[in-house]
Order: structure tokens, then sequence, then C-alpha cells
């Protein structure tokens, strides 16, 4: 399956997904993501979710985390639509939050936090395939971001839906998940 496909059906897909339905789907994920066997975290690279993309509640597999991990750093990106980058920001309870570009929250203020300090990252997708690929939305931030990241960094997904076979379109400079929760199970690459 070719990404530009991809991006059009699973956007249709999830759009199509009732709240009701999206909050049993988010409580499923959680359940698996508690049995996938992850190291100490020290950071986490999370990510707001756009409601208006009917995205999973990214916020109850951090706060499991951060549960997990007390000591917890919880870092969001920022990122500059100009040059297609991102940079992650460390947050706490206080830190206010603004709804950007494309309805994209991001935090107001806080310390940058490299790629090589970031234990694991929650990446954001519409599709994913056997291997580990990703469909996103296109312009590249994350994979340009997780490039820089140390090789241990666990690049984790949460998708609503079972993995495509194989997205055929794929680039040498697309980072591969370690890891995607569904409902229904844990995909370990």
């Amino acid at each position: 399956m070719q990404k530009k496909e991809a991006r059009k059906l699973y956007k249709e897909k999830r759009l199509r997904l009732s709240e009701a339905e999206r909050s049993k789907l988010d409580d499923l994920m959680l359940i698996q993501f508690q049995t996938a066997e992850l190291p100490f975290l020290a950071s986490l690279l999370s990510y707001w979710p756009i409601e208006e993309n009917n995205e999973p509640n990214t916020h109850l597999f951090t706060e499991f985390l951060r549960f997990r991990n007390p000591e917890l750093k919880v870092c969001y990106p920022v990122s500059n639509f100009e040059t297609t980058t991102m940079y992650a920001v460390a947050t706490d309870i206080d830190t206010p939050f603004e709804k950007k570009n494309l309805n994209i929250y991001e935090p107001g203020s806080g310390d940058i936090v490299s790629a090589g300090d970031i234990d694991m990252v929650i990446v954001p997708l519409l599709a994913f395939d056997q291997q580990g690929y990703r469909v996103g939305y296109g312009k590249g931030f994350y994979d340009k971001w997780l490039a820089e990241c140390r090789d241990d960094c666990i690049k984790a997904g949460f998708c609503y839906f079972d993995p495509v076979d194989h997205i055929d379109d794929h680039h040498e400079f697309d980072v591969p998940l370690d890891l995607c929760i569904t409902p229904q199970n844990v995909y370990v690459f």
C-alpha cells in the first residue's frame, strides 16, 4: 500500500469513529500498553492528541508512564513549519499549552531537551505496517527528529487499527517504530 492511499483511508476510518468508540479503544490500548515490557524511563517525548483528527488519547499513555516512573521528565514537541523541524520541551504540571498550527497544542515555556537525551518517543501515526514503518501526516517532522535520537530510544506508536501488510514507498530516511500498540495487540519490531 502506498503512503498516500493509507493516509487517506486511515484518516477517513479514524474520523468515522464516535467519541464513545474511541474512548473504548483508548482504554483497550492502555491495557495492552500496560503489558508491554519497558525498561526504566527517565525521559519521554509525547504529543498532545489533535481532537479534530480523532487521534488516540496519548494523555492516558503518558500518565501511565508517569505513574510507573514518578521522576519521568515528560517533553512535548514544538514545531517550526518553515523548516519542518521540531524540538522537545520539558514540561510539568504548571506548563501552559497553546494551540498552534494545524490545531497542535505546544508548550508555551520550558527547557529544551536534546533528542539524544530522550528514552522513549510516542510517535503520531495514521497507519503502520508489519515491519514497523508508519504513515504520518506527511511533513517529515518526526523522522527528522527521530534520526537524532539514540539507537536505544524506544519509538512507540498507538493505532486504533491493525497493521497493513507493507508500506511500499517508505524512504531510506523513514525511521521505523520499535513497537506499536493497538486495542488487541502489542507489535514489537
